[in-house]
């Protein structure tokens, strides 16, 4: 339970204190740390510092690519390495990826999805769709791992929300700052400083600015099957053009659902689900997305491995161990 009451602590605010955090749930700092450090070690959790690339006015794409047998893992573990990539997923029997890529620019999208990619033998297709709208993900974080806290403790937890209006512009030198804390949410002002060359003021002032302009978010890759989770499946629903926003909205609403957007191509609308087993997966088709007036088919694709969250390269089991 302490574990869980960590993570929904962090989720809330990232870059919280462990004193704060142990005041609110009534142990010592030293306990929160060594708990935190625990689960870090062993890749069970990390904190990340991420652009929201809607409010930069950024596009994201999902993209599922097909590869020759044997080559998908070594070819979704080269796209985990880059720092434009997140939620590489190995599904379809193992020689199928899925993955998100978030380019810093148009010319680096292009690069990769109209060149890099299909210049490669090992893929034989490629798919990509440029997310439109998110209705969940991103800085709305998965809601099963948010059920630790009392809402009292909720209240005391929760960093200050991003202010309303246009979001600030990224400056040449924020990149290094953000890949700063891509790497580690929690890294100090001082290690901060130490990678930007900038005073540990200037850091901390800066931080806060991006934080408050909703330009910066702190997310939490955890490992999900901590809240019992064993499956895992991505749909690809056709939705009729008039009902998408109160799909997409519903979908957004079920606690097995850590991500939904509206996308281009053949199908419209994609969501992840999260459930304790295959039968789980069943169960909420048949009981949740049956109940949905305008969803006109469902593509259902069971992910087989995470190659890497938002941020982390997910360990191997025996790396775990």
């Amino acid at each position: 339970m302490l574990d869980r009451q960590i993570i929904h602590a962090l989720i809330l605010d990232g870059r919280a204190p462990f004193s704060r955090i142990a005041a609110v749930v009534g142990v010592s700092e030293q306990t929160i740390a060594r708990r935190y450090r625990r689960m870090r070690s062993g890749g069970w959790l990390r904190v990340v510092g991420l652009p929201d690339t809607q409010r930069l006015g950024q596009s994201d794409w999902t993209v599922r690519l097909q590869c020759v047998p044997d080559a998908a893992v070594s070819v979704a573990e080269a796209l985990a390495r880059r720092s434009d990539t997140s939620w590489v997923s190995l599904t379809s029997g193992g020689t199928e990826i899925t993955c998100v890529v978030k380019p810093a620019d148009r010319s680096s999208r292009h690069d990769l999805l109209l060149r890099q990619l299909p210049s490669s033998r090992r893929i034989v297709a490629i798919s990509a769709q440029s997310v439109l709208h998110m209705f969940r993900g991103g800085a709305s974080h998965w809601p099963g791992a948010t059920q630790a806290l009392t809402a009292e403790q909720a209240a005391r937890l929760a960093a200050p929300a991003p202010e309303a209006g246009p979001a600030k512009e990224l400056g040449p030198d924020d990149r290094v700052l953000l890949a700063e804390l891509a790497r580690d949410g929690r890294a100090s002002y001082a290690e901060l400083a130490h990678a930007t060359h900038w005073h540990e003021s200037t850091v901390r002032r800066r931080v806060e600015e991006l934080r408050a302009a909703g330009v910066l978010y702190l997310d939490v890759d955890v490992d999900d099957s901590a809240f019992g989770i064993g499956a895992h499946a991505n749909l690809y629903l056709s939705v009729a053009p008039s009902r998408l926003t109160a799909v997409g909205g519903a979908l957004a609403e079920h606690p097995e659902v850590p991500f939904v957007a509206a996308t281009t191509g053949r199908s419209n609308l994609m969501a992840t689900v999260l459930c304790p087993d295959d039968h789980g997966v069943y169960r909420y088709l048949t009981e949740r997305i049956a109940k949905l007036d305008g969803v006109n088919a469902v593509e259902v694709v069971l992910i087989i491995r995470s190659v890497k969250r938002a941020a982390t390269m997910v360990p191997t089991a025996s790396a775990v161990a």
